[in-house]
């Protein structure tokens, strides 16, 4: 894989998963009880909502470090070999996740 093409790609989608944390900041915010206020949502589900969203955003902060630790991986020449067994990762997993750091049977 040609290095340049990874590495934008991988730019790309941290890219991405910080402008949806940025979009997403307000849906993750403390919950207020507005007595005053008649709204469809109760106070309940928009904890819901809240926890949610506060979920996604753990993923999101998963896999942006991912993405951090697969250009460091690319920046020490260690990029598409398996973390734990050395062996190269098939390019078609690369390709579907371009931060996977272990081969397919280090990843079970």
């Amino acid at each position: 894989m040609d290095e340049k093409t990874v590495r934008a790609e991988l730019l790309k989608l941290k890219a991405e998963l910080m402008s949806l944390s940025e979009i997403s900041e307000e849906a993750r915010a403390t919950v207020t009880l507005d007595q005053q206020s008649v709204g469809r949502l109760s106070r309940m589900d928009a904890l819901q909502g809240q926890a949610m969203a506060q979920a996604a955003e753990r993923q999101r902060r998963t896999h942006i470090q991912r993405i951090d630790s697969a250009l460091q991986r690319l920046e020490n020449g260690e990029y598409g070999y398996c973390a734990q067994c050395g062996e190269v990762i098939a390019e078609k997993r690369l390709k579907a996740d371009p931060a996977a750091a272990f081969c397919i049977n280090c990843a079970r």
